[in-house]
């Protein structure tokens, strides 16, 4: 019976070719534009990932500020300090810690035999590398024999290299920080640098060594990473450190809490509020299509009342009528909705990426937006599509289906 119906349908677009294929057409381009829209908002949300996952997402990083609430018998405005105890301190009390590292860092002289800049040297530890995400382009990264032995080694920012050395091998070249002699062990990979950012041009050193530059007594910061909720991590890295300096831990100027994750959550809320716009956009193109089928399908009613009289007055009951006309609809919104996501996968790779954090950042291709079209996002468009169908198809699949025999034979 379902082939028998489907077979009618399929006769009668034949029979009306010009005017299905325009409704196809309609059907094609409303799906389509709903997939390119949430493939687009799915790479908006894509870039900012990529932004962030460049320095590591699941870290925090904490720096000493200023007192402005009273806490016990101190008053307002005291600095606050950190030392090295503080970074034991987290690793051994902050529940979900994964890796803990020191950081100080000063602007001083860099040089070679050609050239001399001004750049930020930082004195960090080995897992620095694992809490920031820092890659390796060539040689190796400060290990713990390099700390345990105040090596003079350095590793090197990608665009520092090409400052110093420009084509040179840079490996085991030696370089003077503050006038201090080091030696290049590690060329770091190219991150994604804003403007006159500095990030491709930081110079790490040992944090021991770093005594040779700076005193070391007093931190500038501590960098961490960890698993589980990034909220309760802070709270309990608040409390104890507020506990151990005599703050409290709601003064949010007593420290500052760089929380990588947060920040995050607040993008990807953006980036799902976008997206959703996006697919009411979509959903009211693909509508507008549906008007159409619904149009189109109200005609082919009222061109075929006679038939459908003829049909009724053999014995068609309201439900062999309602589906031979809802199957005709759902076959036309089927092929458009075919027709529409290929021709929304052709677009997307014609289109390739669109231009996006790279018009403001070098190396930021990888954050550019590209309309990948990922399974998820098809079954929602087909969702959508076939919802559409259905309401489209369905209404003038009633007013046939109720239509008086007697009334519909007597039509002309």
């Amino acid at each position: 019976m379902l082939k028998d119906i489907f077979s009618q349908a399929i006769e009668a677009m034949r029979h009306n070719g010009r005017r299905t294929a325009i409704t196809i057409v309609g059907m094609a381009w409303g799906i389509a534009t709903v997939v390119l829209l949430l493939a687009y908002g799915a790479g908006f949300g894509r870039a900012f990932e990529t932004i962030f996952a460049q320095f590591g997402t699941n870290m925090i990083g904490v720096f000493p500020g200023r007192t402005s609430e009273q806490a016990g018998g101190s008053k307002a405005g005291v600095k606050v300090r950190f030392q090295q105890d503080d970074v034991e301190r987290i690793q051994e009390t902050v529940p979900g810690i994964v890796h803990v590292s020191p950081i100080l860092w000063k602007q001083v002289p860099v040089q070679n035999d050609l050239h001399t800049f001004t750049w930020e040297v930082d004195g960090v530890t080995p897992e620095l590398a694992d809490i920031m995400n820092m890659q390796i382009e060539e040689g190796r990264f400060i290990s713990a024999a390099d700390i345990q032995q105040r090596n003079h080694v350095a590793v090197i920012g990608s665009e520092a290299k090409t400052k110093l050395f420009s084509g040179i091998y840079a490996l085991g070249q030696k370089i003077r920080l503050n006038g201090v002699s080091f030696e290049v062990i590690g060329v770091l990979k190219a991150k994604m640098q804003e403007g006159d950012d500095n990030i491709n041009r930081v110079v790490d050193i040992p944090f021991p060594t770093m005594g040779d530059i700076k005193d070391t007594k007093y931190l500038d910061g501590i960098w961490m990473s960890y698993h589980g909720d990034h909220s309760a991590v802070e709270r309990a890295l608040r409390n104890q450190l507020g506990a151990a300096h005599g703050f409290r831990p709601t003064d949010r100027n007593a420290i500052y809490v760089a929380n990588i994750m947060e920040q995050l959550a607040q993008f990807r809320l953006i980036s799902i509020a976008l997206q959703a716009l996006l697919l009411f956009i979509g959903v009211l193109t693909l509508g507008i299509a549906g008007i159409g089928l619904m149009n189109i399908m109200l005609v082919s009613v009222q061109q075929r009342t006679r038939e459908i009289g003829v049909e009724k007055a053999l014995g068609a009951r309201k439900r062999h009528i309602l589906f031979q006309f809802l199957a005709e609809a759902m076959v036309i919104t089927g092929v458009g909705g075919i027709a529409g996501i290929v021709l929304a996968f052709t677009i997307s790779k014609l289109v390739g990426g669109i231009t996006f954090y790279s018009a403001i950042a070098s190396n930021g291709s990888a954050a550019d937006i590209y309309l990948l079209i990922s399974p998820n996002i098809v079954i929602v468009a087909t969702t959508v599509l076939v919802v559409v169908g259905v309401v489209s198809g369905m209404i003038p699949a009633i007013q046939a289906a109720n239509l008086d025999p007697i009334e519909a034979l007597r039509y002309e």
